[in-house]
């Protein structure tokens, strides 16, 4: 993929100070849908303090009218400052997902559908979580009691723009801290004059003075097979750029780890802060391109929230969550967790970094335990050799990051679609449509045989294109029990659906509609004519992937069937 953000040349210095009156900035708005192009990126922007008396308090939120509930307020307040554990002192940077709670929808989710039918599933918009994005600063200040300056710049979307929107922070939140100007609101303007984000295409962000250039992968795009060509502005908007340096010291079980997402069982990252906890968490959940995480992700999770219990209970199984924690309690809490990553802080051995150990759960015993993947799981694949000896060695040569990390992307990239490609062949046959005529209904898709297709591993499994040996065979057998075999097969199901309804309509416009008509009653050509709107509106609302030829061709085929039709009926079906 190539999602690219750079900045182009500094028009201005500083902050661009208020914006004039709130009501100048809506007059050139439609009063229906007031900051709909702001909220086509972003929900609201948030700032967080410490206060003396309440801990973490929500200073302020903007737009002032974007309405949250008192648990997602809550919720914001303590995911968007470091573990007391963190000690995080000067500029931090991370993210954090959370549920949302049934506070306010704004008005662009009306269109989310044209969005997520153009964009790769990993930038989808999501349906029921909010994406915080953080920058928080903490150094001395003798002016305040506590004696340091503690304060919050969050941006909240239901984008998963990672490096986008820490771009867009490391421009606003400096100045914003540092003068403390009422500069937010002439930022969220400008946003609010930002063309829609629209996959596939180049967009000019312009924002406090700097043009930020963005492009947003398309579906139809094809994976790269070789790094990208780098230049010094280019920057991923994806998360699945984020492989530079937090795998570094986890290379040994990257394969390990790999099978532990794709099967989507309970993981739990511990790591000493939350940068490298959702750094972390993030460069995990996109492990599996193209495939669709499906599991639940927290790249940072604390004790205060309102999911703990939930997440924590022993009373059953642990859940399919990837969670990132920073306090050390959750050993304790989660010990019954089958799976934890305990990092550290990057260490080198020699000229090389410092791989994490694997260990069995039992020793997971105290609140000091040593990094290491603390785990009982075999590993159905045999370790890439060859690969892990090219990484370390660029290692070694401080090859450039953005080029070791393409080098890991590709290779998880290529082993995930070696893992696919096999289920796709082989429920890739549509049944028989024979020659449709204008009344028939699309045929209908034949389920996915599991055993069926466990017998074609040894004809035409994934060592038609991965040189990695190993038990395929069971690695199957226990995805097939996984949520993302779930959702994979949804996900197919309908899109082969789609297709065999695109390919029906298409064949309907070829058929001859006169010689049809000869027989049939008023009743069935009446039912053809509103079968025949609703693929036609369906298919005008992108979900039908058909061609504009056929849009037309349906259309007239319609006006044909409704002139042939009595008056009064034509009247009844095309009211004036």
């Amino acid at each position: 993929m190539d999602a690219l953000l750079g900045t182009g040349p500094r028009r201005a210095r500083g902050c661009l100070g208020a914006a004039g009156p709130r009501s100048s900035g809506r007059a050139a708005r439609t009063p229906a849908a007031p900051w709909a192009r702001f909220s086509a990126w972003l929900e609201c922007v948030c700032v967080v303090t410490f206060d003396l008396e309440l801990g973490q308090a929500l200073e302020l939120v903007y737009p002032n009218d974007f309405r949250l509930t008192d648990k997602e307020k809550s919720s914001i307040c303590y995911l968007s400052f470091p573990d007391s554990h963190s000690g995080c002192l000067g500029d931090t940077q991370f993210s954090f997902r959370m549920r949302q709670c049934g506070g306010q929808r704004s008005p662009w989710h009306a269109d989310d559908r044209h969005y997520n039918s153009r964009a790769p599933v990993a930038l989808q918009r999501e349906p029921a979580h909010y994406f915080g994005y953080v920058y928080f600063r903490q150094v001395k200040d003798r002016s305040v009691k506590r004696g340091y300056f503690q304060k919050s710049l969050v941006l909240v979307s239901r984008l998963p723009f990672v490096r986008l929107f820490q771009a867009l922070l490391s421009l606003i939140a400096p100045e914003y801290f540092d003068k403390l100007a009422p500069c937010l609101e002439a930022v969220c303007s400008e946003i609010d004059q930002w063309p829609a984000p629209a996959p596939g295409q180049t967009l000019n962000l312009p924002v406090m003075g700097v043009v930020v250039q963005v492009r947003i992968p398309s579906r139809v795009d094809k994976s790269e097979s070789s790094p990208p060509k780098q230049c010094d502005q280019e920057v991923g908007a994806e998360v699945e750029a984020e492989l530079r340096g937090c795998f570094r010291p986890v290379l040994t079980h990257v394969q390990t780890l790999w099978e532990l997402v794709l099967l989507g069982e309970p993981l739990l990252v511990l790591a000493p802060s939350p940068d490298v906890s959702s750094e972390m968490v993030l460069a995990l959940t996109s492990c599996l391109q193209p495939l669709r995480f499906c599991c639940d992700f927290r790249p940072y999770f604390t004790i205060h929230d309102s999911e703990f219990k939930e997440f924590t209970t022993r009373t059953q199984a642990p859940p399919n969550v990837v969670l990132g924690v920073t306090n050390p309690f959750f050993i304790k809490t989660l010990q019954h967790w089958p799976h934890i990553l305990r990092v550290g802080e990057p260490k080198m051995s020699g000229d090389l970094p410092k791989q994490v150990k694997l260990k069995k759960p039992s020793r997971l015993k105290t609140l000091d335990t040593k990094p290491g993947l603390y785990t009982a799981y075999t590993a159905h694949l045999h370790r890439d050799k060859a690969l892990l000896k090219r990484l370390l060695k660029g290692v070694q040569k401080k090859r450039p990051s953005d080029v070791q990390s393409a080098l890991l992307r590709r290779h998880l990239l290529e082993l995930t679609q070696s893992f696919i490609i096999p289920l796709v062949r082989h429920g890739a046959e549509f049944p028989h449509a024979g020659s449709p005529t204008p009344n028939q209904t699309p045929p209908q898709i034949r389920p996915f045989s599991q055993e069926d297709f466990l017998r074609s591993l040894e004809h035409a499994g994934p060592q038609l294109t991965c040189i990695l040996k190993g038990d395929w065979l069971g690695l199957y057998r226990r995805f097939f029990k996984s949520p993302h075999f779930d959702g994979w097969y949804r996900q197919r199901h309908k899109e082969m659906a789609l297709k065999l309804e695109a390919l029906h309509l298409e064949a309907i416009c070829e058929a001859n509609i006169e010689t049809w008509m000869k027989d049939k009653s008023e009743v069935e050509v009446v039912d053809l004519v509103l079968k025949l709107r609703e693929k036609l509106v369906r298919a005008q609302g992108h979900q039908l992937p058909v061609k504009e030829a056929t849009l037309q061709r349906a259309q007239l085929y319609i006006e044909t069937v409704i002139g042939s039709l009595p008056k009064d009926l034509q009247a009844v079906l095309c009211p004036p």
